[in-house]
C-alpha cells in the first residue's frame, strides 16, 4: 500500500510539474565529507543540484541531510567542532574560497529551518529586518508586501501587520519565516524539514509555496515524507546510514519519479516502499 500510494503520487505528480527547460547546475558537490571532531557525519558525496528545481534530500535519521544541507550555505562555519572537506561550487565558485564572505553567501543562499522561528516583532518588523541590517534601498512597505505576497501569505496578514508574529498559527508563522528568507532576495532557498511541526492543510500550504517558487528561486528540502518528497520535488537523493560505522553515505541520485519507482539500488527500494525506515 505503501508502495503504490508514493508511486501514484509520482506519476501524477510528474504531469502537473513541467520540466524546467534548463538544467543547469546551480551547486556543485564533489566528495563533500562533514566530520564533527573525529566523527565524520557524512562522506563522500558528489552530486549536482539543478537551478529552478526542487531537490529533496531523503533518509533515515542519523543519515547526514541536515549536515550536508548546512554546507550549501556555510552553516556549518557555525560549530566549533565542524570540518568540510571535499569541493562544494555555487555557480562555479568555490563556496570555502578564501575570498568568499560567508555573511554574503547567507544572504544569496536563505535558509528555512524545522520549527517556524519568528522574532518577538511585529509581522512588518520580522520581514523588514533582514532588508534594514543590509542597507537594502527602496519602500520597505513595498518590500514587506512583496515578500509576504511571494509567501502567499499577505491576505491572511495584511490588516495586522503591526500585531506580533507570535499571534499567527503555526502555518502562518512558517510562511511568515519564507517570506523573511525571501525578502533579501536570495537566489536559493534550503529548508530543513519545513513541515515537520506543521498540521496537513499547513503542509499542503508549503507545499504549493514551494512548487510556486522554484519559478524564481532553486530549491533544497530535507524532509522525512516520503510522500511530500514525491509530490513536489524534481531530483531526490537518498541517504543511508553504514552499520558498521554509522556514518552518512550517498545511495542514490536521480528524478524523482526515478528514484520512487525504478530505483537502482535495493536499499532505496527498501526505503520508499517503507521495509526499512
Amino acid at each position: 500500500m505503501v508502495t503504490q500510494s508514493i508511486r501514484t503520487e509520482v506519476v501524477s505528480g510528474a504531469a502537473a510539474k513541467p520540466r524546467p527547460e534548463s538544467c543547469e547546475a546551480i551547486f556543485q558537490l564533489g566528495d563533500v565529507t562533514v566530520s564533527y571532531g573525529d566523527k565524520v557525519a557524512v562522506k563522500d558525496v558528489t552530486f549536482d543540484i539543478a537551478k529552478h528545481e526542487i531537490t529533496a534530500l531523503i533518509g533515515p535519521s542519523g543519515c547526514g541531510k541536515s549536515t550536508l544541507i548546512r554546507c550549501l550555505n556555510r552553516m556549518n562555519d557555525l560549530i566549533p567542532s565542524a570540518t568540510v572537506a571535499g569541493e562544494v561550487t555555487y555557480h562555479g565558485q568555490d563556496l570555502y574560497g578564501r575570498d568568499v564572505d560567508a555573511v554574503e553567501v547567507r544572504k544569496r543562499i536563505g535558509m528555512v529551518f524545522q520549527k517556524p522561528n519568528p522574532f518577538p516583532k511585529s509581522i512588518y518588523d520580522n520581514i523588514a529586518f533582514g532588508p534594514r541590517v543590509l542597507g537594502m534601498k527602496g519602500d520597505m512597505d513595498e518590500i514587506v508586501e512583496r515578500a509576504l505576497r511571494h509567501a502567499a501569505v499577505w491576505d491572511e496578514v495584511k490588516d495586522r501587520l503591526k500585531t506580533n508574529a507570535f499571534g499567527m498559527s503555526g502555518g502562518q508563522q512558517q510562511r511568515l519565516c519564507i517570506a523573511r528568507c525571501l525578502a533579501v532576495e536570495p537566489d536559493v532557498i534550503l529548508m530543513d524539514e519545513p513541515c515537520s511541526a506543521l498540521d496537513p492543510i499547513s503542509t499542503g500550504k508549503i507545499e504549493d509555496l514551494m512548487i510556486d517558487l522554484k519559478r524564481e528561486y532553486s530549491i533544497v528540502i530535507v524532509t522525512h515524507n516520503m510522500q511530500q518528497a514525491a509530490r513536489v520535488s524534481d531530483k531526490t537523493a537518498f541517504f543511508t546510514v553504514t552499520p558498521e560505522d554509522r556514518v552518512g553515505t550517498l545511495v542514490e541520485f536521480d528524478g524523482t519519479e526515478t528514484v520512487f519507482t525504478n530505483p537502482t539500488d535495493s536499499r532505496t527500494e527498501a526505503y520508499v516502499t517503507g521495509k526499512v525506515g
